[in-house]
């Protein structure tokens, strides 16, 4: 007779993916849609874009390396979010949550895998944007007047890297909130917006927007002047539009009925 061993944990079935083959799917995902494949390239060409700007229009002192940098980060900064937010709202949208929840039971290990990938694909859009304007600082000088420093530092590069990783922060947990592409992407553009006209208008509200408007607290971070103060300025703002919407979009997710 055989013996068959029936502890938990020894079938093929039982064993769960890793994090790491989890994230591998989701970054497919996000390069396998015709809505995700565009906005990569999307990006990619605004950047290119906004650093031909910058060889013609922009000033010869802003012509090296950490100049073209800084000018690729603002264009990629409006569209990196929407990858994080297509990236938890597509199973919803296209009615395959069913589908991504039964293969993978344990929906937290699935969250974990989408913020992996929208990590991932922020320092692989960062790296781009470096090589960009590494291309472009090489170009300037036979072009054009250019200061053409190769001078990039490393606080810059981190700086760069932390500034697109709040927008998409804040896209993540806008969009495990709503559950809806349309919706999550109005909201995301929409509230802030409206939030910064109000505070600009309104003279009581000019103070709170010193802590409570992203705009305003991660411009520090391409400047490269974060202070004490602007450190805390940047963490009250992003408790309240980024790690909110991700503890309340977590628990939504996590919670809500598959249909």
């Amino acid at each position: 007779m055989i013996a068959i061993d029936r502890r938990p944990g020894t079938s093929r079935a039982s064993r769960q993916a890793s994090i790491w083959c989890l994230t591998t799917v989701e970054l497919r995902k996000t390069s396998d849609t015709r809505a995700g494949t565009a906005l990569l390239a999307a990006i990619a060409v605004v950047a290119a874009g906004r650093l031909v700007a910058q060889l013609f229009i922009g000033e010869a002192a802003d012509r090296d390396l950490t100049g073209f940098f800084h000018a690729a980060m603002l264009p990629v900064s409006l569209l990196l979010p929407v990858l994080g937010i297509l990236l938890v709202t597509s199973e919803w949208s296209q009615r395959t949550a069913q589908t991504t929840f039964t293969l993978v039971p344990h929906r937290g290990r699935v969250v974990l895998a989408k913020a992996a990938a929208a990590v991932l694909l922020t320092v692989l859009a960062v790296a781009v944007s470096l090589a960009l304007a590494a291309l472009a600082n090489a170009v300037a000088a036979p072009l054009v007047e250019a200061d053409g420093s190769w001078a990039l530092d490393m606080r810059t590069l981190a700086y760069g890297l932390l500034y697109q990783l709040v927008g998409v922060c804040v896209g993540l947990g806008v969009g495990m909130l709503l559950l809806n592409s349309a919706a999550a992407l109005v909201v995301y553009y929409i509230l802030p917006t409206v939030w910064s006209l109000v505070a600009g208008l309104v003279e009581s509200l000019k103070a709170a927007a010193r802590w409570l408007d992203l705009t305003v607290t991660t411009q520090p971070l391409l400047a490269g002047e974060m202070t004490a103060e602007a450190w805390r300025r940047l963490g009250t703002s992003f408790a309240l539009w980024g790690l909110l919407p991700l503890v309340l979009g977590t628990i939504r997710l996590l919670r809500s009925e598959v249909k």
